[in-house]
């Protein structure tokens, strides 16, 4: 069989190249040794392509990155500079302080970062309702009052600027007595205090301002541990005439903790009169320990801003006793009860 006959009678699935003798290689014209390149084809199926690719190796996480000294003294060379800005300042007297003798800077560098101690760690204070509180225009945050000393309302401008989403400030009204005191009354200027009176009050909160007032006064910081959490008489209503006359919205706000940091067990009335004070108070720890009874009781505090009393459309009330009456004691009644609510979610004046 020729090979060409041999090529014929194969399958017709494939060509193969065969070995081709000496003499068959010198009858073609071709040198030895070389034999001549036949392709080879294949028939079938396509063979798939291959386009799957080994995945790209992911990355090693990265490894968090541990301060060291040198992140310390930066942090530290940070405040150095900011404390020295402060003080360059406060000596040029480049600061900012309006009629009222509110000094914002003072207040956010100073007097609020040592309140917090108190507020944060010292009572571990919890806030709730803070978006009753509007976010722009005025407000009048209306609060029991009680604890020997007002801390309570210290503790409600920090939950304001610490919780509030516009960190808004609180401008307290005070007693006159506050403002009688050379030291006592400059510093409660500088944080945004005035004395509680009507044409001041309007003043701030037609400027926009958020004012903290406690109708009870001295009856309420002055009352005995065994009246804890009993609201006393709200007076005349004066708020509530201020809070007409702008058309600002009325913001109740109950506060528990404080009525345990100084219990008051007695009142020395004839002391208090020798001093020029409202009270004299006798607690666990005052007079007994000196200095060291001033240190008030680690209670535990939660502060509840309830929903807002609208106003706006009473502004023609203002001067109507039984519409003023009626608001005042819709406002009282609110944080009486919202007080009894409150004492039922912290069941352990002391705990955590």
């Amino acid at each position: 069989m020729t090979q060409d006959e041999f090529h014929t009678a194969l399958p017709g699935h494939a060509e193969f190249e065969l070995p081709v003798s000496a003499p068959a290689k010198r009858m073609n014209g071709r040198r030895p040794g070389r034999r001549p390149t036949q392709p080879v084809v294949v028939e079938g199926p396509p063979m798939p392509e291959l386009t799957a690719s080994a995945p790209a190796p992911e990355p090693p996480p990265e490894t968090p990155r541990i301060a060291g000294p040198a992140d310390v003294v930066d942090v530290w060379d940070q405040r150095v500079a900011s404390g020295l800005a402060f003080l360059r300042r406060r000596l040029a007297g480049a600061y900012d302080v309006d009629d009222f003798g509110f000094d914002p800077e003072l207040t956010d560098s100073v007097f609020h970062p040592m309140l917090k101690v108190l507020y944060r760690d010292w009572f571990r204070t919890e806030v709730f309702g803070i978006e009753n509180v509007p976010d722009v225009g005025g407000g009048l945050v209306v609060g029991n009052h009680s604890g020997t000393v007002a801390l309570d309302a210290l503790m409600l401008t920090v939950a304001l600027r610490d919780q509030h989403p516009m960190d808004r400030h609180l401008r307290l009204l005070g007693a006159d007595l506050v403002f009688r005191m050379p030291v006592l009354s400059e510093l409660a200027r500088k944080a945004g205090a005035t004395v509680a009176c009507n044409p001041d009050a309007e003043r701030l909160m037609s400027e926009g301002e958020l004012v903290g007032v406690f109708p009870e006064g001295f009856k309420g910081i002055g009352k005995r541990f065994s009246e804890r959490y009993k609201l006393q008489r709200f007076g005349r209503g004066g708020f509530v005439s201020a809070a007409l006359r702008t058309g600002t919205p009325i913001v109740p706000v109950a506060i528990v903790g404080a009525e345990e940091i100084y219990p008051i067990l007695a009142d020395l009335k004839p002391l208090a009169r020798l001093l020029g004070m409202p009270y004299f108070p006798v607690t666990p720890t005052f007079p007994w320990l000196g200095p060291l009874g001033l240190v008030p009781l680690p209670s535990k505090w939660l502060i509840e801003f309830c929903p807002p009393i609208p106003t706006a459309h009473l502004t023609e009330f203002a001067d109507d006793p039984m519409v003023v009456y009626n608001l005042a004691d819709e406002v009282r009644e609110t944080i009486q009860a919202t007080l009894h609510t409150l004492l039922e979610k912290r069941p352990d004046a002391f705990g955590s």
